[in-house]
């Protein structure tokens, strides 16, 4: 298995927080879950191209092999054979709004073609030179290159910039007052402003910090006890944390750690979505 990942160089790393290169040797087919990370992606499928996805009852859902996956609310499913060759770009929080004229929220919790938001001929030629990239630095160099030629100079608004270094601080305070009253915004202003750029309302993405920070935790320690990750993690009570985990994971606590992988974000999908 190979997987680099690196922070782009600047300017690009104020929007964009990691690419990634990852090549394995083929694994059995099989499905995992993989469940948001609060940071939408652009994925390229090497091996394939083809990306495709599936929900619990066994339907497939196929799109091209580059896509912006948006920031979504809820997991995916996804099969062995999509990862055994992909490359990635990470964005930051709001972080899209550089790269796409697509509003954030439009793309929320979907798979968007990259070829509808940079065009059928500019997807092509990147996708070429990915595959013609003699290393992975190489082609984590390709990436670097073809976001650099699509930037386009939007930043992130001050507002929301401000909002969401507070929440990453503390996700479990999630008044909005607290943020409009400091920027000088109305709150549906800012609440408008927040889901254009980040992909969600500023309270469902304080709750999907806190579920990644749950995440991590059981993952880095199997042993902890769930209601020590749901006090650490800024949970009123373990009923609210198991409410969200099953909402955002479609597991509990419990499913998730038995099902979990190397990687965090990416569980055995224990039902075979084809049974």
């Amino acid at each position: 298995m190979i997987y680099v990942s690196r922070r782009p160089a600047p300017p690009l790393d104020v929007s964009v927080s990691a690419v990634w290169y990852f090549k394995s040797a083929p694994r059995p087919f099989g499905f995992e879950r993989v469940l948001p990370k609060g940071r939408a992606q652009l994925v390229v499928n090497l091996k394939d191209d083809r990306t495709r996805t599936y929900d619990e009852r066994g339907g497939c859902i196929e799109a091209p092999g580059a896509v912006v996956s948006g920031l979504g609310p809820q997991f995916e499913i996804i099969d062995t054979d999509e990862q055994e060759h992909v490359v990635g770009v990470v964005f930051r929080p709001g972080g899209t709004t550089g790269f796409f004229r697509d509003s954030a929220y439009a793309m929320r919790g979907r798979d968007v073609p990259l070829e509808a938001l940079w065009g059928v001929a500019g997807t092509a030629l990147l996708r070429e030179a990915l595959l013609e990239a003699a290393s992975p630095e190489a082609a984590l160099d390709v990436l670097e290159h073809a976001l650099r030629q699509a930037r386009h100079g939007r930043e992130t608004h001050p507002a929301v910039a401000f909002a969401l270094a507070r929440f990453e601080r503390q996700p479990e305070v999630t008044r909005v007052s607290a943020v409009t009253d400091a920027v000088g915004m109305s709150a549906k202003r800012f609440i408008e402003r927040f889901k254009a750029e980040v992909g969600l309302t500023p309270k469902h993405y304080c709750r999907l910090l806190r579920f990644q920070r749950a995440v991590s935790a059981a993952h880095a320690d199997a042993s902890l006890d769930w209601s020590e990750v749901a006090l650490a993690c800024g949970y009123f009570d373990q009923a609210h944390f198991i409410h969200d985990f099953r909402e955002f994971s479609g597991l509990t606590p419990g499913g998730y750690r038995s099902g979990r992988t190397a990687f965090p974000n990416h569980v055995t999908f224990l039902q075979s979505p084809a049974s």
